[in-house]
């Protein structure tokens, strides 16, 4: 009996799957995606509540950064240290477009052209490192025309990010129209709850209030991280594997 248990406990361990590699998410971006200080608080990129949602095989690594467009995320060496710390397995999300369209901003603004070569350089890059790209448009800002439907607010960047990443053949994940569509069944008023939108008053931080259409808050930050969590699943990405599955509900 003994010998039976010994050799069906060697059958299981030689047909046991092989523990999963240790891998890192990098999240490249703008303060949509970024981390937040306490002072900011209830400010909150949706890089913040995505990295609570792996198992312990994978760290996110969210190098996302407020007002920065694809320009200036290199000039500053923001991309050049990320990518220096890019292993084989990893994944990097792109997700700009927000600073990069800002005309009037001419410290961060980018060019159409610019902004697809930028882009294209970061996936090119990425690869390179035997690392997986991912590319998204730029989330969303908070807009209803008159009659109550949602506004397209990156026509054009979304437009030339799409085209990059059908041109490099890179997962793709048009952040802007999902979010559009959440945006869209919240509605004009009850979509204010996910953005910073604060009475005066109402928050320490913010004692005069706040009327910010395009940062969110937690539960913004949330429902946006969890789009992009289906996303990897939808593009079947390896990454999908090491999403935690939901507690049962007692």
């Amino acid at each position: 009996m003994k010998s039976k248990l010994i050799t069906a406990i060697i059958l299981l361990t030689a047909f046991a799957l092989p523990p999963k590699n240790k891998i890192k998410v990098f999240i490249a971006g703008d303060s949509t995606a970024a981390n937040k200080e306490v002072k900011a608080y209830p400010e909150t990129g949706w890089g913040m509540p995505f990295a609570y949602f792996f198992d312990s095989t994978v760290t996110v690594d969210n190098r996302a950064k407020n007002g920065r467009s694809t320009r200036t995320f290199i000039s500053e060496g923001l991309w050049q240290k990320l990518i220096d710390d890019v292993h084989e397995g990893d994944y990097v999300l792109i997700q700009f477009g927000h600073n990069d369209e800002s005309k009037e901003k001419t410290d961060r603004y980018t060019t159409p052209d610019e902004y697809k070569a930028n882009l294209a350089r970061f996936i090119t890059e990425t690869r390179n490192k035997k690392a997986t790209p991912v590319l998204m448009t730029p989330v969303s800002r908070r807009q209803f025309d008159s009659t109550g439907h949602v506004k397209e607010t990156h026509k054009v960047y979304s437009v030339l990010a799409r085209e990059v990443a059908r041109q490099y053949n890179v997962p793709f994940f048009d952040l802007d129209e999902k979010s559009r569509e959440l945006l869209q069944k919240f509605g004009p008023e009850n979509s204010k709850l996910l953005f910073l939108q604060l009475e005066p008053g109402e928050h320490p931080n913010y004692p005069d209030g706040r009327n910010d259409n395009t940062h969110f808050n937690e539960l913004g930050a949330r429902k946006i991280a969890q789009l992009i969590l289906g996303a990897i699943k939808e593009l079947k990405l390896e990454l999908a594997e090491r999403i935690r599955p939901p507690l049962p509900v007692k």
